[in-house]
């Protein structure tokens, strides 16, 4: 198979779900290698700290500082010097001669058989190099502590400066799909802005004669769109700038000409419908006039028929990048499976991510699941837990691709292998979580 932008992605019969996200990854990857051939400085802007959440980190973030900024007490105890441990005796015995908290050092010495009273995150002052919490030591009379040699080592409890961060090194790199802790952390560092990516602009339209917008009435065999609906509301997740076609008739010309106003103003093209064997026809004739789009049949359930490629620029487009192309299945529930599988990746990593797979986990089947080997399923479920407290998971029901109840029932998809049977209640499966913490 080709990868190469400059050529058609070949039509197969049967794609494996991995070679899929293989061809994808490549040809995006020649993608990004254009763009960088550009160098447009409007890839890159800058944003205030509460408006980077979600945005993905354009350049490494330097920290500014050494943190911490001194070495400090991990605990509340007393500090002292550390050789005093060098001793045969078993108890140790320390004068207190003061107290330092947080944002308030002590700037006094600290001697021989002396030690400081400390709180946690206040400055170590001079001499002094290790703490013995507070719980360790007993009160001998008001200005003396006592404890034993061996509770604690040289060292112990400091906080060395720079021991997380040193100034001048990377805090956070680029390429992060900024989460709330890296705002935290930025603020920590008194950054108040941030250079990010610029928000990708994706395109999406619903093809068929059947479909029809909300508030107008359904006539004999028409449905509502639902699947712009669906695709807005998993773009938004991405923080990404949607332009929303609407509906396209399944006329060669109407189609044609919305896929040229998109190469012209947007970097992905998203369309659902019009790519299933039967339908597909003209829709192939105007994606071998636009760009190189090859359609493919992956082995999966639910989201078969899939088309994938290029559109060249257009004449009028600002700047001369090619505009990636994903020609979803039709089925509501195929779409979002073929999104989560495929697209949302593809967008991550156009738009310089280096984290855009989520993490997959594991549950215990609370039931037997039906599955034929030679294709990757992925079943709609529940994530719970039992009673002794294993993760389990449920279907929802019936897994057809029309099934978009099934899709708002469910918060993961149980993901089962090319290669896998039947699964048997009690066997632990794959499963990738809709939502999660971040």
């Amino acid at each position: 198979m080709s990868h190469s932008p400059n050529q058609p992605i070949l039509l197969t019969s049967s794609l494996h779900v991995d070679d899929a996200r293989k061809a994808i990854a490549a040809l995006v990857d020649d993608l990004i290698q254009e763009s960088r051939a550009i160098n447009d400085p409007a890839d890159i802007e800058t944003v205030a700290l509460d408006k980077a959440i979600d945005r993905i980190l354009a350049v490494d973030l330097l920290s500014p500082i050494d943190v911490p900024a001194a070495d400090n007490s991990a605990m509340d105890g007393f500090a002292f010097d550390g050789k005093c441990l060098d001793t045969t005796s078993p108890t140790i015995s320390l004068r207190i001669v003061g107290t330092a908290f947080a944002g308030k050092p002590y700037d006094g010495t600290i001697g021989s058989g002396e030690c400081l009273k400390i709180m946690t995150g206040a400055v170590m002052p001079a001499g002094c190099d290790t703490v013995i919490p507070q719980e360790f030591t007993t009160t001998k009379d008001e200005l003396t502590i006592e404890f034993k040699q061996d509770q604690l080592k040289l060292g112990e409890n400091r906080r060395l400066r720079g021991e997380d961060l040193q100034q001048g090194k990377p805090a956070i790199a680029a390429g992060r799909l900024l989460r709330p802790s890296d705002l935290g952390l930025a603020a920590s560092l008194g950054i108040p802005t941030l250079q990010v990516k610029r928000k990708l602009k994706v395109a999406i339209l619903s093809s068929g004669d059947e479909l029809r917008s909300l508030g107008q009435a359904l006539d004999a065999g028409s449905i509502y769109d639902s699947n712009r609906y669906s695709l807005t509301g998993l773009l938004n997740r991405l923080n990404l700038e949607i332009i929303d076609y609407g509906i396209v008739r399944d006329d060669p010309a109407s189609l044609k000409q919305a896929f040229i106003e998109a190469a012209n103003k947007a970097d992905v093209l998203i369309s659902s419908g019009g790519v299933s064997v039967g339908e597909a026809d003209f829709t192939k004739q105007i994606m071998q006039e636009l760009g190189d789009v090859g359609f493919w049949k992956i082995a999966m359930r639910p989201g078969r028929p899939m088309a994938f490629g290029v559109l060249k620029p257009v004449a009028g487009k600002s700047l001369a990048r090619k505009t990636l192309f994903f020609g979803l299945p039709g089925n509501p529930v195929a779409v979002m499976v073929t999104f989560y599988q495929f697209v949302r990746a593809a967008l991550l990593q156009l738009n310089g991510a280096n984290q855009i797979q989520p993490p997959l986990t594991q549950a215990m089947a609370e039931a037997p699941i039906r599955k034929k080997p030679g294709r990757t399923e992925f079943q709609r479920a529940i994530l719970g837990r039992s009673a002794d407290g294993k993760p389990t998971v449920r279907l929802t029901g019936s897994q057809g691709a029309g099934i978009l109840r099934s899709m708002s029932e469910a918060n993961c998809f149980v993901i089962l292998g090319h290669e896998q049977g039947n699964i048997a209640a009690g066997d632990w499966v794959d499963i990738a979580l809709f939502d999660g913490l971040l």
